[in-house]
């Protein structure tokens, strides 16, 4: 049995079919998704759909990401949470675009999906699977602000910065890289630093290589650290900008 980790789709649904078609998934093996099913290509109720039956189908856990709320606010009409102009220029719009034509009990079945997602996991070798990130020195149990778990780039901020010389057992090094083997996150695309790969930097991988944007979906091998990728989405949403 393998495990694997996906980075942000965004509604890309074609890219997401391309990497597990890639690795020819056994049915025994574990899918790990970090969260931000949409917001950004056309296809964001039909990524859900999809996700909703892939679960039946072999073992899947469904981390929360910053873009699920949104949805899921928007969804149950808590407009309050929202700040619409700001959530259309980051990919909203083309989700509210997609659900013009989507049924009341679809809808309620996302919305099902969507409170269901987890905030974080943690597996038996102390690696830990989160959207964006945590602030709390102790760890996520720790943590008393929860949205920060699909909002905080601090962590991977951090983890950019470190020296690579800097000793663990230096007085300096950040606490929050001393408490898991691994951490893997999203959030953040790593092509923001100029890579289209996953970037490992300290304990943390970053898995996110900007399928929202003009880059491409991964899935990466959690043991063996092997990856698989998309074609870079605006090749196969060649009419839309995504979140271009």
């Amino acid at each position: 049995m393998k495990k694997f980790v996906i980075g942000d789709i965004h509604g890309g649904l074609k890219a997401l079919l391309q990497v597990l078609k890639k690795i020819n998934c056994d049915e025994n093996d574990t899918l790990i998704f970090l969260g931000d099913y949409v917001d950004g290509w056309s296809e964001s109720p039909a990524v859900l759909d999809f996700l909703i039956e892939l679960q039946k189908k072999q073992p899947c856990i469904f981390i929360r990401g910053n873009h699920d709320e949104l949805l899921l606010d928007w969804l149950l009409g808590n407009n309050d949470n929202i700040d619409e102009k700001l959530w259309f220029q980051h990919g909203g719009e083309a989700t509210v675009l997609s659900y013009q034509n989507i049924n009341a009990e679809t809808k309620e079945r996302h919305i099902q999906f969507l409170k269901s997602l987890q905030d974080y996991h943690l597996d038996d070798k102390n690696r830990l699977f989160i959207h964006a990130g945590f602030t709390n020195m102790k760890g996520v149990e720790h943590e008393f602000f929860k949205p920060l778990f699909y909002w905080d780039r601090t962590l991977w901020e951090t983890a950019l910065a470190i020296d690579s010389q800097l000793s663990k057992d230096a007085i300096t090094y950040p606490l929050r890289l001393k408490i898991y083997n691994e951490i893997f996150i999203g959030h953040t695309p790593v092509t923001k630093i100029d890579e289209t790969i996953p970037v490992n930097k300290a304990c943390v991988w970053n898995v996110d290589t900007g399928a929202a944007f003009k880059g491409k979906l991964t899935i990466m091998d959690v043991d063996s650290k092997e990856f698989w990728q998309s074609d870079s989405l605006p090749d196969l949403y060649p009419n839309e900008k995504g979140r271009n």
